[in-house]
């Protein structure tokens, strides 16, 4: 049975029951996707671990809501993989309180120290901002995001949702193929610091698939903040140790840039794009761009052009560019430099700059446009609970084990955001003191009618094209959110040129009309972590019912409360 042409008169979520229902049942013997969502009246936890989602089924079962659940699987996710993620990191969610039907973004994303400044760097014969080292630091902000998560949403004592983090770090736990192999990957770059080589190499290499793995100075660090909350990381004993390693090592970071450290409430920002209203992050994140790239993306009929077309993929790519050109351009922490939000934003806007997307030609030489003035490593995860309340949660070291840094006892990586800031005093992203810097890690919500979807896609610059390529499988090809997780996806993790990455499973006759249009191809496996890999939870709020569905792309799972 095939689906009704769009522009029959259904809605949004007759349009989703559909694609659910009939579409599937259909095509039983020979659909394209490989899993079945999860579905249950009860909670669902989506992440990439799944030892992760059962600990955070078990909050929800025992009484715990979304947000507590959430908290605890961040804190999971950190001692299974301490490369991606942890409390050396930042973290952004955002929450969709059902009773109150109100979103809520948190910013949990560290600044600068005071002392790091472009003089410095260039004062040490630094031309661009370190990548590593103890000069990409900034400070973590995932610890007091967990504390105003709890203090205004949840249910549980932390200490009672760290417990299950503590205990597989103290007893340890198997490690996962595609864990293990980022950390195969990471080898190098612990070797360069005696205390991240003390703390996650084994003998000098990294821990293999099915081996276990300890980490007892994480569970130490884990215990502190168990019992003396944020204060514990910021002013503590932890704050002590970040302190003396950043002096060691030459760094600039002080104690009152740990101490007066807050993460903040921000409102979500959106669009639409066609019948679903799509939120993001506002700056200082990459959010912004997924919208300008639907903004743009809705200029065009992709729902005509079909699915997996070389013609719905030229759009999107060259959307990607078009987006990301402004997103460099204008994208920096608004508290120090105005942000063009609302023209960025702006329908109009997207009328404009959509006119220079050619459809027989690739453009390889992209410029940020000038918007009217108007009024790689991460982790991500959704949970939804069976009264409706929905966290999508995002939160990353940067690049694998961060800076590479680790101070001494803690058993956590300390991230290289800084490695974002720019040198160049005409950037908007500019490094200064007590500044957050252009931000990668995004977590997105999507709503029509009774429906609200959380989602995430993981892999650094990879994120805002990632969720605008599931939100046109969703909308403009009406496939589910599992199906959608895993279409074949293209990812630009350049600025410039035409060059693209693309997943083998894309058709050769697709290849090759790209290829005529301009675009160097670099082809990648059927499901590569280079287009990142996702999770996603949805709440039909009509039904009551909860789906998940996790991205193959990693090792998680979309977990049941029951």
């Amino acid at each position: 049975m095939q689906l009704p042409p769009r522009h029959c008169a259904l809605t949004p979520l007759l349009w989703f029951l559909l694609a659910i229902l009939l579409s599937p049942a259909a095509r039983a013997q020979d659909r394209t996707q490989a899993r079945s969502m999860v579905m249950t009246r009860f909670g669902i936890v989506a992440a990439e671990q799944p030892l992760a989602c059962q600990i955070g089924t078990r909050i929800l079962a025992q009484g715990g809501n979304a947000i507590d659940a959430a908290v605890a699987v961040n804190a999971a996710l950190g001692v299974f993989a301490p490369m991606a993620n942890g409390m050396g990191g930042d973290m952004f969610a955002i929450v969709y309180e059902a009773k109150t039907g109100k979103l809520y973004g948190l910013n949990a994303s560290g600044w600068a120290p005071a002392g790091l400044t472009p003089e410095l760097l260039k004062s040490k014969g630094l031309k661009a901002m370190p990548q590593s080292g103890i000069h990409s630091v900034t400070v973590p902000g995932a610890v007091d995001g967990w504390d105003k998560l709890l203090r205004r949403f949840g249910r549980k004592k932390l200490s009672d949702l760290l417990e299950p983090a503590i205990r597989y770090a103290e007893d340890g736990f198997p490690v996962t193929e595609i864990f293990s192999s980022y950390w195969v990957e990471s080898k190098r770059k612990l070797l360069g610091d005696t205390n991240a080589a003390g703390t996650f190499l084994l003998q000098g290499r990294a821990p293999r698939p099915g081996e276990i793995f300890r980490n007892p100075d994480l569970a130490w660090s884990l215990k502190q903040v168990a019992r003396q909350g944020r204060k514990a990381f910021y002013e503590g004993e932890i704050a002590k140790r970040i302190l003396a390693t950043s002096q060691q090592l030459g760094g600039t970071m002080n104690a009152e840039d740990l101490a007066k450290f807050s993460s903040v409430w921000v409102e979500p920002i959106s669009t639409t794009y066609h019948e679903w209203t799509v939120y993001e992050m506002p700056p200082n994140g990459q959010g912004i761009g997924a919208l300008v790239m639907l903004n743009l993306m809705e200029r065009f009929p992709l729902a005509d052009f079909g699915a997996g077309s070389a013609t719905a993929f030229h759009v999107m790519i060259e959307a990607k560019k078009l987006a990301y050109a402004d997103v460099l351009r204008y994208v920096c922490d608004p508290n120090i430099n105005k942000v063009p939000v609302p023209g960025l934003l702006s329908k109009q806007y997207a009328r404009e700059r959509a006119g220079l997307i050619d459809l027989a030609k690739a453009n390889c030489a992209i410029e940020p446009g000038q918007p009217p003035s108007m009024g790689t490593d991460t982790t991500y995860f959704c949970v939804v609970d069976s009264e409706g309340n929905m966290v999508s949660y995002i939160q990353s070291n940067y690049n694998s084990f961060g800076s590479g840094v680790v101070a001494g006892g803690t058993g956590f990586a300390l991230q290289n955001r800084g490695g974002l800031f720019s040198l160049d005093p005409a950037s908007p992203n500019v490094l200064a003191g007590r500044k957050r810097p252009l931000h990668t890690i995004i977590p997105a919500l999507m709503t029509s009618g009774n429906v609200r979807i959380a989602f995430g896609i993981m892999g650094g610059w990879n994120q805002a094209q990632a969720h605008a390529q599931f939100v046109s499988d969703i909308v403009d090809y009406h496939m589910n959110i599992q199906a959608a997780l895993e279409a074949p996806r293209f990812t630009k993790q350049t600025f410039s040129g035409c060059d693209v990455e693309l997943e083998s499973r894309v058709p050769d006759a697709v290849r090759a009309e790209l290829i005529g249009k301009g675009h160097q191809l670099q082809m990648r496996g059927a499901f590569s972590s280079a287009v990142g890999g996702g999770q996603a939870v949805l709440r039909d709020f009509a039904t009551g019912i909860n789906y998940g569905a996790s991205d193959p792309r990693k090792d998680g799972a979309a977990m049941p409360e029951r």
